[in-house]
This record gives structure tokens, C-alpha cells and sequence, in this order.
């Protein structure tokens, strides 16, 4: 059951009287449990609603929904999943106490990652769960894989009844659903050879792993220092030298980097960040990857009139050529960058 927060004029909702307090009970007989059921279920143009208004009464409405014509019905807030692992890096330890307690939540909710763009961890699904999303389409998802050595990932979450990261995305790439990835590098755990190893998992599920970030772990004064530390300027070079060699790879197989560097990478690594154009439509931004020049883009569209957005239909040949060098050029495979850093 979910509750009505409230109804927005001259839509479906309105004329239906539905009001605030109002509980959505099923439709079609199936009974709503979120916001997803809702959306989804009500998409079609004729089906059977069950409410309980706030005088108690309960109410059966033969809805016909012209196209077009929203619910207008805004929900109560969900009941957020919180999160059953205990990374050492959790940006919610990096929070001073005294704060907002909403600032404490520590979600891990594949439904928040569907809407929002929320990383994921994928460690807290029941079985009903998978076939939800894979019923609904909920693609794409955006994962927090870190690393996919079974051990390695266990550790990093703190978390020993971690599934296997791999079989459960490949799970869900045979029933068409894809994902943007994340590896939070932790330096002397996930980087060197177990990134490479967990770059060459991902990179082997094919085209439904739209995309694998690597972000420097970010910690606070007040994170758990004694457990974990941020990487050096030359364990963040290593590290972007082994997603470049991904990102050729993918261009040249593929058409695209696929494989990113977080901005931070490149701020703490000392080297230059990409241009623009290597990073597509930007689609990991909020991600802190291309955020620099996603800002710049919008900037420069707004100085000239057009709108702003992302990067367009996707890179062309030619400009991933040109990026592919660059990447090269930088990590020593031919001349030193404008900058003179190696």
C-alpha cells in the first residue's frame, strides 16, 4: 500500500477525487507495494484501481487513461533501503555528528539507483527483487562493483555475504538490463593488477556495462583514517594508466572510452583532463566524471545562445581518434602533453 501526498489539478487524479491521505491499495488486483508499481502499472490506457479514501471507505475505479493525460498523483515518500555493508570509505562516516538526520541515511536501493542515478551495490536483493527489475525494465542500473574478485570485494564492503559481483550482472545482462559502474579505488586493495582484473571482468560483459568510472576514495577528517588512506599522486598516475589502456581498447573496439577516470583522478594524479568530447553525454557526471567539462560546455552554450547539454549524439571518429592519441601521448606512448608532464 502507498499513500497519496498530494493531487495536481486537471489531471487523472484529480478527476478520479483522489486526495491527500488517500491509499493506493492494488491495481489490476496486484497489490502496489512503491512508487515503481505505481508508475509502471498505471501506464496502461484502461485499468482496474483499488483506494482506501481518508474516510475509511474503500473505492474500486474502471479507469480509462487518454494518452497524454497525467496521474498527477504525487506519493509519500518511499521507504528508503538502507544499506547492509560497512565500507571503511562510507562518505556517510566522512559526516561531522549534529547534523540533519537524513544526512546519516545510508540508502542501497536499486530503485533510487533506476530514478536517480543512485550507486548501488546489488548485495541486499531477495529474489522478488530480480524479477522486478527485470519485469519493469529498470535499465539502466548504476552499480558499485569496486572490485570483482569475490574476496576482495567482500573485504571492501565489509559485507561477507556479498554475492559474486560478476554472475549476478551477467544475470541480468541475459534478460537485457544494463549498467553504468564504479570502482571507489582504495589504494593497496583494488588498484594495480586487481583493477585490472575487475576492468577485464566488466569490459568481458560485453555492451551491457555501459560505462566503468574509477574514483579515488574521497575521505574527511573525519573518515576512518586508521582503516583506509587516499591514494598518492603516483598511485593515482598507475591507476590512470591502466583506464587509458581500457578506454584504447574500447575505442578501438567499440567506438567509445567506456572506461573513465573520475576528474578527482586526474586533479590528485596532477595531469591534465580530458577535453570535452571524451565523455560522450556525460552520462556519469554526477559522478564527479566530466563534471569540469560538462560545466564548461554548459557555460560556453549559454555565452553563445545555445541552451547548453551534453555531448551531443556521442563522440565522431575522427575526435575519438584524436582522443586516443592524446590518451596515449599522455601515459608516455609518444610526445609529452602541452603541459610537459609525463
Amino acid at each position: 500500500m502507498i499513500r497519496v501526498q498530494a493531487v495536481a489539478p486537471d489531471t487523472l487524479g484529480a478527476a478520479l477525487q483522489l486526495t491527500s491521505g488517500t491509499e493506493l491499495i492494488a491495481v489490476n488486483d496486484r497489490d502496489l507495494e512503491d512508487f515503481l508499481d505505481w508508475e509502471f502499472l498505471t501506464a496502461d490506457d484502461h485499468f482496474m484501481l483499488r483506494v482506501k479514501l481518508p474516510s475509511g471507505e474503500e473505492v474500486e475505479y474502471d479507469v480509462e487513461r487518454p494518452e497524454g493525460l497525467p496521474m498527477g498523483v504525487t506519493l509519500e515518500a518511499p521507504r528508503i533501503r538502507r544499506c547492509a555493508n560497512h565500507c571503511d570509505f562510507c562518505f556517510v562516516d566522512g559526516n561531522p555528528q549534529g547534523m540533519r538526520q537524513v544526512l546519516y541515511i545510508r540508502d542501497d536501493d536499486y530503485r533510487l539507483s533506476f530514478r536517480y542515478g543512485n550507486f548501488a551495490t546489488l548485495t541486499n536483493l531477495k529474489s522478488w527483487d530480480l524479477e522486478r527489475i527485470v519485469e519493469y525494465r529498470l535499465s539502466p542500473l548504476y552499480v558499485s562493483v569496486h572490485a570483482t574478485d569475490p574476496v576482495v570485494r567482500r573485504w571492501l564492503l565489509r559485507n561477507p555475504e556479498a554475492p559474486e559481483v560478476v554472475s549476478q550482472l551477467r544475470w541480468f545482462a541475459e534478460r537485457g538490463i544494463t549498467f553504468h559502474t564504479q570502482v571507489v579505488l582504495v589504494p593497496g586493495v583494488n588498484d594495480g593488477a586487481q583493477l585490472v582484473r575487475t576492468l577485464t571482468d566488466l569490459y568481458g560483459l560485453g555492451e551491457s556495462v555501459l560505462s566503468v568510472s574509477v574514483v579515488p576514495v574521497a575521505l574527511t577528517e573525519f573518515s576512518k583514517h586508521a582503516l583506509v588512506r587516499q591514494p598518492t599522486r603516483d598511485e593515482c598516475r598507475a591507476a590512470l594508466g591502466i583506464v587509458d589502456d581500457f578506454a584504447a581498447r574500447a575505442v578501438a573496439d567499440r567506438g567509445m572510452p567506456w572506461c573513465y577516470g573520475a576528474d578527482d583522478l586526474y586533479l590528485q594524479a596532477d595531469l591534465p583532463l580530458p577535453p570535452a568530447e571524451w565523455y560522450g553525454d556525460f552520462e556519469q557526471r554526477e559522478n564527479g566524471v566530466g563534471s569540469v567539462r560538462y560545466l564548461q560546455t554548459r557555460i560556453q552554450a549559454a555565452r553563445v545562445g545555445g541552451g547548453g547539454g551534453g555531448g551531443g549524439g556521442g563522440l565522431r571518429a575522427r575526435e575519438l581518434a584524436r582522443q586516443a592519441d592524446w590518451c596515449g601521448h599522455r601515459h608516455g606512448h609518444g610526445p609529452a602533453d602541452a603541459a610537459g608532464r609525463r
